[in-house]
């Protein structure tokens, strides 16, 4: 999938960059950038697309993408309904590899750095005391100058490096060399366009129409980018939006079911469990479980 290419901006004062994001939502561009990004939702919710991998995300949730890996955060409706009490937050650190120099990478002491950006080619998810201890750093990273803020960064990437607290997120690797505008501009209608209205039946004929392309030429050119039907991807978005509903505990099953684009329950049911290896009754239990454990720590 063609995704966009992202100059991410860097001060010439700077050998990495930090930001404290504060705005209405985070965008709708699927894109890249040769830069690693560690990446800390502090208020948001919605789905998140990395790589081949479509899940839904909400605040606290830290993640590192590693160069190259396309990516996304879509946000749920109300972020985009320009009501001035409803915004995102993030803490983003965005650093080349060799941002502090070819030769730290090369040190035996640092035999560890090499390979945890290998191991983020994939994407991570950072959770438990590493998670606990990397956010106040972040936080600390902001406002830090000079020599501070390299201590900081590399306590960072000690703590992501030793911990094996991480969990992969796509399935593959799906770095990406630079794209040109008509295939940029293809790609996010597809998305947009889907993430738009999955609730409602959407044909081949239509999306192909978004995409400019015949139908045959579409389902071609979707499941050679992708490694997966166009079919395939707006099921995964679908059941993404129900695992969101089922954690709300608002709806019963058989409405969300039918909220989330599918026309009868036995095939939500059935598609809901080759996804996530559970019936939906299960998924909830799990999380109303491992939430009441948290609250209880």
């Amino acid at each position: 999938m063609k995704a966009h290419f992202h100059k991410v901006p860097v001060s010439t004062q700077s050998s990495f960059s930090i930001r404290h994001d504060r705005k209405p939502n985070f965008g709708t561009t699927w894109h890249y950038h040769p830069e690693l990004e560690l990446h800390y939702v502090v208020q948001g919710e919605g789905v998140r697309l990395v790589g081949d991998n479509i899940s839904n995300f909400s605040s606290g949730e830290l993640i590192l993408l590693g160069a190259n890996l396309p990516h996304t955060w879509r946000c749920n409706e109300e972020y985009f309904q320009n009501d001035p009490d409803v915004e995102v937050e993030a803490i983003v650190i965005q650093f080349l590899p060799e941002c502090l120099g070819r030769y730290l990478l090369g040190l035996p002491e640092a035999y560890l750095i090499p390979k945890l950006f290998d191991k983020a080619k994939s994407g991570l998810i950072i959770s438990g005391e590493a998670k606990a201890k990397l956010i106040p750093l972040m936080r600390s990273a902001v406002q830090a100058t000079d020599l501070d803020r390299i201590i900081i960064f590399l306590s960072i990437l000690k703590i992501i490096s030793e911990t094996s607290e991480i969990q992969t997120i796509a399935a593959e690797h799906h770095a990406f060399k630079q794209s040109n505008e008509s295939d940029v501009q293809r790609i996010n209608k597809v998305c947009n366009y889907t993430l738009s209205n999955y609730k409602n039946e959407i044909t081949l004929e239509e999306i192909a129409s978004i995409s400019n392309l015949s139908v045959t030429s579409f389902c071609r050119y979707f499941k050679l980018i992708t490694k997966k039907t166009y079919y395939d991807f707006l099921i995964e978005i679908r059941i993404s939006q129900a695992c969101r509903l089922l954690i709300e505990d608002k709806l019963p099953t058989e409405v969300i079911c039918f909220e989330c684009g599918f026309n009868n329950v036995s095939n939500f049911y059935r598609h809901f469990k080759k996804i996530t290896k559970v019936t939906p009754l299960e998924y909830k239990r799990k999380y109303l479980h491992s939430y009441k454990e948290a609250v209880l720590a």
